[in-house]
């Protein structure tokens, strides 16, 4: 299974378009657990975690409740669980479509997060997991190629996207350095236009550093 997801493998794994999970991550509903997009070169990448969030959200939309709802949700069990760092991917939810339940581990206590009402349907955690398993298996074919770069040479990582064609691809050695094309050749020309601008910004963080210290 792949270590990290991103936006685009999110959207297709879910079902959940590309613009709402670009929301999501602007309003820190669920953000990217290994890499943030920060600028040229970068992307968001999601761990398998951040999938069972993404998973579990769809889930309690689905069901009717709102994003507010959701968030207000939230908000109380980060209060009221602070060692729970993730409840989404952490807790099993019940919900009627108006009302968020959480069954915890405490002698399978039930906690009402919002108002009550009549429980309805229930979050099967394991098959989500199984499922959201299943789903990314289908990435798990990756191959590694050598590329040069400005006179050295780095190893990417290229991850084929089966189900809408095409690749993405990383390069391990610079973290958040990553790209994507519609082919083998396309995928490898970008990775190395997103390597040569990411050794262009830590060039100039280089600079900028040393300017710093010969200030001082």
């Amino acid at each position: 299974m792949n270590n990290s997801f991103n936006s685009k493998m999110v959207s297709k794994i879910i079902g959940t378009p590309l613009r709402v999970i670009d929301y999501w991550d602007r309003t820190n509903f669920i953000k990217p657990s290994i890499n943030e997009a920060s600028g040229y070169g970068s992307m968001r990448l999601y761990s398998f975690t951040d999938l069972i969030q993404f998973k579990v959200a769809k889930f309690l939309r689905d069901q009717g409740l709102s994003l507010q709802k959701i968030r207000k949700s939230l908000n109380y069990l980060r209060r009221h669980l602070p060692e729970i760092e993730k409840p989404l991917a952490k807790l099993r939810f019940l919900t009627d479509g108006e009302t968020i339940f959480v069954l915890t581990n405490k002698d399978r206590e039930i906690i009402d997060t919002l108002k009550k009402g009549q429980y309805v349907f229930a979050i099967a955690i394991g098959e989500l997991i199984n499922d959201l398993k299943g789903k990314t298996s289908k990435m798990t074919m990756d191959r590694a190629y050598m590329v040069n770069v400005s006179k050295r040479r780095f190893e990417v990582i290229l991850h084929p996207d089966l189900e809408d064609g095409g690749y993405w691809v990383e390069c391990p050695e610079l973290p958040g350095c990553s790209s994507q094309g519609d082919s083998v050749e396309e995928a490898l020309d970008m990775i190395k236009d997103a390597i040569k601008g990411h050794l262009e910004v830590q060039e100039e963080l280089k600079k900028e550093a040393a300017q710093k210290r010969r200030a001082a």
